[in-house]
């Protein structure tokens, strides 16, 4: 723990945490005071409550009778910004490095985070869609993208599953749109859903669709557009059927 003078010195900050057994940072955060140490403590006290994979990783560093390296990356910092070094770090890591165990992007990234030219481009220019002309289905791919967005048919396999969607809909639904931070990226003919299967292969209540990108007459329609306007901060559905 940080003696009191450490703590009026270092003010906000930006800290990492290494796991000793590969020597590589696992989770990135900000805070004040003895933030930093608060992790490992969770765990030590409940090692029972490992319900996430930032605190898998702290129990199998100290089963294996090691510590956590911590370190403080930037100090000195207002609130402000530590949000910003915080969110800009998170971004970097996941994007060039190995994947944290974060569980949400840094403050405000899904905005101003990391984009190609053409996804700024896009950002700035792209024009509201006030109508849905078909049934259609909305899908928020932003965390599903973000995984695998360097990969072939990135925004199709983001956008196929597995959601909950309500049953009554399924047969009607035309088209997916695939909509990443409020910009409609893809979209696609519904051939057919599927139910999904978990990851212990159990059938839930999440449906998939095999599909194949949607005409250009369709498309020109929905690609592109924003949804910026219409959707509520916050909102954690990623599923709407109207606008």
């Amino acid at each position: 723990m940080f003696d009191n003078l450490t703590v009026t010195k270092l003010g906000f900050y930006v800290y990492a945490l290494v796991n000793p057994l590969t020597n590589k940072i696992f989770y990135i955060g900000k805070g004040i005071d003895n933030r930093v140490f608060a992790h490992k403590q969770e765990v030590l006290e409940n090692k029972t409550d490992i319900n996430s994979l930032k605190k898998t990783e702290i129990k199998e560093i100290l089963d294996n009778q090691l510590d956590i390296q911590h370190l403080i990356i930037r100090h000195g910092l207002s609130e402000k910004e530590a949000f910003l070094v915080e969110a800009t770090l998170i971004d970097y890591h996941n994007y060039n490095l190995n994947k944290l165990t974060n569980e949400v992007s840094g403050h405000e990234s899904g905005f101003y985070g990391i984009k190609t030219t053409d996804e700024l481009i896009r950002q700035y220019n792209a024009p509201k869609l006030e109508n849905l002309l078909h049934n259609v289905v909305i899908i928020n791919i932003n965390r599903q993208y973000a995984k695998v967005k360097n990969s072939n048919n990135a925004i199709y396999a983001a956008t196929k599953e597995s959601w909950v969607i309500n049953k009554n809909r399924i047969n009607e639904l035309e088209y997916a749109l695939s909509e990443y931070q409020g910009i409609i990226i893809g979209v696609f003919k519904i051939n057919n859903w599927y139910a999904a299967a978990t990851e212990n292969n159990k059938i839930n209540r999440r449906w998939g669709f095999d599909g194949e990108d949607a005409p250009k007459e369709i498309k020109d329609i929905y690609l592109n557009k924003s949804i910026a306007h219409v959707k509520k901060k916050g909102a954690a559905n990623p599923i709407r059927y109207n606008l």
